[in-house]
């Protein structure tokens, strides 16, 4: 399968960039073909509502900006992964953006399944971004193909790096 990991820490070395490396890490083991971008060091505007890639864009966005190279990419994944930190009891800013801006073809094309990936400091936050997570899944059309959550004392374990083995495993 054609996977995507959108990973929007800006710490790149930190516990979200772990578990997103180590999921590309277990797909490409698996044999899928895996890219992971790091949209936290790519330059992508929110939603303008300007209407354009409506209108006159046809399903382009008038902003020039780094969503040209991701959309793409975007377009032909069959699985797609989010991982984002939990900085205040969602999905972070920097996630945000690419998932917003794919109105301007209302939803990845061949999306089959999407799995999240989240870490925090703080137990107990995760609700606001697994009730996205679920609302993007509905509303894209693709499965839920699984969560993984590490809080302070789960980061960078093994029993949070098999989670995500397993997650891959049942592709």
């Amino acid at each position: 399968m054609n996977i995507l990991i959108l990973q929007s820490s800006p710490r790149t070395n930190g516990n979200t960039a772990w578990m997103a490396n180590e999921l590309k890490e277990a797909a490409e083991k698996a044999g899928h073909n895996v890219t992971l971008v790091n949209v936290a060091s790519k330059k992508i505007a929110g939603c303008l509502a300007c209407e354009y890639c409506r209108t006159k864009g046809n399903g382009v966005c008038i902003q020039k900006d780094d969503m040209q190279e991701l959309l793409p990419l975007m377009q032909e994944a069959e699985v797609l992964v989010l991982a984002s930190p939990i900085y205040y009891f969602t999905m972070n800013a920097q996630i945000q953006a690419p998932i917003q801006r794919m109105y301007c073809v209302n939803k990845p094309a061949k999306v089959k399944k999407m799995m999240l990936l989240i870490s925090s400091y703080s137990p107990g936050v995760y609700t606001g971004a697994k009730g996205e997570f679920m609302d993007l899944c509905n509303y894209w059309s693709a499965e839920n193909a699984g969560i993984v959550t590490a809080k302070i004392d789960e980061q960078k374990t093994d029993i949070t790096k098999q989670k995500i083995v397993d997650l891959v495993n049942m592709l």
